[in-house]
């Protein structure tokens, strides 16, 4: 019988999504039978554009963001605090995901949905959850409530999840910078993190004039933000492919690109605020980035490790104000061009590392489906 994986995606963004997808097809390239799940509508529409169905398993869970997709604290955590606590909906959830359970080989959490974290640990279902998260995400989950608590209560908590998260069959942390996987010897991995792969076919043939690749995630919905990216891009006198779902109905966005890696990897540089996907994009295509920073803690420690790793970058912050914000952009953009003026590079070489990448994954998956020792 084939290996049975359910992929639990959450959608409070769009890259655990992407992930899923990419994984899900090369998962049942190689046989496996996968089902995933998500956890919004918009999510499921997402995940419909690249040829998945993804039944919404919970409307109620999600992190808070506001327009500019800064993070709201105290809005998430009371939403967790309902979710959790309120018998409708974790409880709800939990059994749903309990017949799932009993049908599956191997259950992915993708990232630290408190169900299957809650699950991952309790004795009462076998240890079949293996948690896929950024090393930034776990971080900046533990680190939770630090400064906002008293020390003692917020170091009560964090320990409390790091036990929860490694008492799972086995974890999965991913970075844009990491190399061949390495393993504890206790269950946790270290990962590359997966990035969509060239259609190589299908870039040879595009001759389009090299533009920003910009991709802006749902939170993004402050018109005069993009306002002010629109006009930093023209007045560095660069043409821009602009993908974001909350700026749809603006003049030349589109919502979605299910194509939009051919795009990044023929581009002058890439837009996007400084998520794991976009920054092992700019690593994998070799492709400047220019960052845009709002306040999300795992996003903040993400761009302060590719200043480290002397990543081509640009970061530029959103303050409110659209004309100021433009100049920024327009300076990082006339940077980044002088910086790569000799690089003629169109990404087509990251293919084959892109394809290595997904193949570490798809091996590793399996072994934990088959039941067999995942040791390097």
């Amino acid at each position: 019988m084939p290996p049975r994986i359910l992929y639990l995606a959450t959608a409070d963004a769009r890259g655990h999504l992407m992930r899923a997808q990419l994984l899900t097809h090369a998962l049942r390239d190689a046989g496996a039978q996968v089902q995933v799940l998500t956890t919004s509508d918009e999510g499921a529409r997402f995940l419909a554009g690249f040829g998945i169905d993804a039944p919404v398993l919970s409307r109620h869970y999600a992190v808070q963001f506001d327009k500019e997709q800064n993070m709201l604290r105290r809005e998430t955590d009371r939403n967790v605090a309902h979710y959790m606590f309120r018998p409708t909906r974790m409880l709800r959830d939990v059994l749903r995901l309990s017949r799932r359970f009993r049908e599956a080989d191997l259950v992915v959490n993708d990232s630290f949905h408190p169900a299957l974290l809650l699950m991952g640990w309790l004795p009462f279902w076998p240890r079949k959850v293996v948690h896929v998260y950024g090393a930034s995400l776990r971080h900046a989950l533990q680190t939770n409530f630090e400064g906002r608590m008293p020390g003692a209560v917020a170091r009560l908590f964090g320990g409390i999840v790091a036990w929860q998260i490694d008492r799972s069959l086995a974890r999965i942390a991913h970075d844009f910078a990491h190399g061949e996987p390495a393993h504890d010897g206790r269950g946790g991995w270290r990962l590359p993190t997966p990035v969509a792969v060239v259609d190589a076919a299908a870039h040879a043939q595009e001759a389009a004039p090299r533009a920003a690749a910009v991709y802006l995630n749902p939170h993004f919905e402050e018109p005069a933000l993009a306002e002010g990216l629109e006009q930093g891009l023209a007045d560095a006198g660069l043409p821009a492919h602009l993908v974001g779902e909350g700026y749809a109905r603006r003049p030349r966005w589109h919502a979605r690109d299910e194509h939009w890696i051919e795009a990044a990897a023929r581009s002058a540089f890439i837009v996007s605020a400084p998520g794991m996907a976009a920054l092992s994009i700019a690593a994998v295509y070799r492709k400047p980035i220019l960052l845009l920073l709002t306040d999300q803690p795992e996003q903040a420690i993400n761009a302060g490790r590719a200043a480290q790793l002397g990543l081509e970058h640009r970061v530029v912050v959103w303050r409110g104000d659209a004309a100021k914000f433009a100049r920024a952009v327009a300076t990082a953009a006339g940077e980044l061009l002088a910086m790569n003026a000799g690089n003629t590079t169109d990404g087509v070489e990251g293919r084959q590392a892109a394809i290595d990448r997904r193949q570490q994954w798809v091996t590793l998956l399996l072994r934990l489906a088959g039941g067999a020792p995942a040791s390097p």
